[in-house]
């Protein structure tokens, strides 16, 4: 290169690097900028996954409270239409319906009209209490026999506003006989919903299909009964599917929210749960402003330090080598700060150790350098660093990446990730490694707790129905191999609708409970293995276990379950809770035409077998190898 070259290079080098510093500035700008706005955007989301919860949660409870009506309504339907109208029967249902009432609170009224009209269970009384009857048209007009929810109206009698729910019965020979009618108030659904708090300002709105408010928190009273139908949520083609999120200027009171719609799928309702976004963002806003302040100065400093970077260019080749020099100490700092930086020399002690070691291990970088550097790694991971670190050292790898424990200093222990690289002198020879390490112990946890619910029940805590059909495979497999028996065991609980729909779903799943707990005592091997199959039926897999010690244990649970004396009023034969099981038994290296399906459809044809023989029993199959025909034909 020529000395004119060289001296236009260096002429241009500090416009270079204002145009660097400039660059710089923005890029910080830039980069800060579009992070606050995806903190912004990460606070909205948040608020939606929020507003999504609240909705589903609540869209839920609303449900839970019609199936809640309507199984009254279902039982006094039942009775209408068995015993007729007549006036003893009538003063029962009255009798029935009023402990109802009062037993359940979200219940309001319950009632029984006939087919003119007239309120059975309010004597004397003709024509109706609520301010719209259009529920007693639907049924003296429609044949069909489920429910109907109803527009939102109001009680004449006590001018509570309510949604109603009834079912048509029928006279003996199938025409219309009268409607049976429950409600619930308008106000129970208000103050259930001001257990969430989900903001100063927020909301939770219930709306009828047709747009009709049925219940709102807060000022429920000043909103119920108004029509939101013209409203975007109604209108637009694009908001019409079942869930969303929904960013909108409210219409009753004119503040702008974040939102999330849900439309339930049973019946004629849409709950919106909403933040005003302002409240959410205000939090979010002055953080900005206060980080962006720090930004600004930082940009500021860089420029007054870019300005004296460009006058210092001036004086100088040695000037601008020492400012490089400067520039890549800098950058190496910064590149390496959120991490351990650690330098490993071939006597495997620690040469250098960057601050940040305080936050990963609880040691300063002073107490570390010259202390052996894999002093502290798990003893079931340490040969494994080992076999690398020595590799290394002989040139074997140049980078390797590894994760394994570590002590701290709280005497607690982490998961570390660390990146090492070799380093090495001019003359090509290695003088060490480098290694870049980061806590990696929430990633870890969550990765044993996404594996812990992928072959897990979260009701009953056995396996579900995916690890039992993984673990049918290998036992089968298994027993093939070494011409050994394998057993299976299908539990039923009996009559558990009826349990569920006398005592409840929270009752029916602390029976399951209870009975898992039994099935799960018997599993006394280490390759024994319960799950839950589905809903109320239980498996029990029992590897190198022949019939008579499958039916000992199906004998044992069936004997724990009536021990356990969970009341059941449904189950006649024994008023308490009881289960069917059915057993089956094979040798697959005997039966190698059949497959691990045909050893479940022996245990659950002999488990039908044990509830058609009446339940609370054990039926055994017996050996496939009766059942089916062998691999020889015969």
């Amino acid at each position: 290169m020529s000395a004119a070259t060289q001296r236009t290079g260096w002429s241009r080098l500090p416009l270079r690097a204002a145009a660097f510093v400039v660059l710089t500035c923005a890029t910080i700008l830039g980069v800060s900028g579009w992070r606050e706005w995806a903190a912004r955007d990460a606070v909205l989301r948040g608020a939606e996954a929020e507003m999504a919860n609240v909705a589903r949660s609540l869209t839920q409870h609303a449900e839970d409270s019609l199936d809640l009506l309507d199984s009254g309504v279902v039982g006094v339907v039942s009775r209408l239409e068995m015993d007729g109208t007549a006036p003893a029967t009538i003063a029962k249902l009255r009798t029935l319906l009023e402990v109802r009432k009062k037993a359940v609170e979200r219940i309001h009224s319950l009632a029984i009209i006939d087919d003119q009209g007239n309120w059975l269970t309010s004597p004397g009384t003709i024509g109706s209490t609520l301010s719209d009857d259009a529920f007693f048209r639907y049924h003296q007009l429609s044949p069909k026999r489920e429910p109907h929810v109803g527009r939102p109206v109001k009680s004449l009698l006590d001018g509570e506003w309510v949604v109603t729910l009834s079912r048509r019965f029928n006279k003996p020979d199938g025409s219309f006989g009268g409607v049976v009618l429950a409600t619930i108030s308008s106000r129970y659904l208000s103050h259930f919903y001001e257990q969430f708090e989900i903001g100063r300002n927020s909301s939770v709105s219930l709306t009828h299909g047709d747009g009709l408010m049925i219940a709102r928190n807060p000022s429920n009273e000043s909103f119920v009964g108004h029509s939101v139908a013209d409203k975007p949520l109604f209108r637009d083609a694009g908001l019409q599917r079942p869930s969303g999120a929904y960013h909108f200027k409210s219409p009753l009171d004119g503040v702008e929210r974040v939102s999330f719609f849900k439309r339930s799928s049973r019946f004629p309702l849409l709950l919106l749960a909403t933040v005003d976004k302002e409240e959410l963002l205000a939090p979010w806003r002055a953080a900005a402003v206060s980080r962006m302040l720090y930004v600004l100065a930082l940009v500021m400093l860089i420029a007054v330090i870019g300005a004296v970077l460009v006058r210092q260019l001036q004086r100088g080749q040695r000037m601008a080598a020492a400012l490089i020099e400067k520039e890549a100490h800098f950058r190496l700092l910064a590149e390496g700060s959120s991490d351990m930086v650690t330098r490993i020399g071939l006597d495997e002690r620690l040469r250098y150790v960057s601050p940040s070691s305080v936050r990963v291990v609880g040691w300063r970088a002073s107490q570390l350098i010259g202390t052996p550097a894999l002093a502290g790694i798990n003893p079931e991971d340490l040969p494994a660093v080992q076999a690398i670190v020595d590799a290394m050292k002989r040139g074997e790898r140049e980078e390797a990446r590894l994760t394994y424990r570590n002590s701290t200093r709280q005497n607690g222990e982490v998961w570390l990730e660390s990146t090492m690289r070799v380093t090495r002198k001019d003359n090509g020879r290695v003088d060490g490694v480098v290694a870049i390490s980061r806590d990696i112990t929430e990633h870890k946890k969550l990765e044993t707790r996404l594996e812990t619910l992928a072959i897990e029940d979260s009701l009953t805590g056995l396996a579900n129905r995916r690890r039992f059909d993984e673990r049918l495979k290998e036992e089968w497999a298994r027993a093939y191999r070494d011409r050994s028996s394998l057993a299976l065991l299908m539990i039923d609980v009996d009559h558990f609708k009826a349990y569920n729909d006398e005592y409840g779903h929270p009752a029916g799943d602390a029976c399951l409970r209870v009975v898992a707990k039994i099935i799960a005592a018997e599993t006394q091997r280490a390759g024994d293995l319960a799950a839950r199959y589905g809903g109320e039926e239980f498996a029990m897999l029992l590897p190198n276990t022949d019939a008579d010690g499958c039916a000992l244990v199906g004998d044992r649970i069936l004997k724990a379950i009536h021990e356990a004396g969970l009341v059941h009023g449904s189950n006649l034969a024994s008023g308490c809770v009881t289960a069917s099981v059915g057993g089956a038994t094979c040798r697959p290296a005997l039966e190698r035409t059949a497959g691990v399906t045909s050893l479940v459809e022996a245990a659950d044809r002999a488990l039908y077998a044990a509830k058609e023989a009446g339940r609370d029993r054990l039926m055994m199959s017996g050996e496939l190898m009766n059942l089916m025909p062998r691999a020889s034909g015969q």
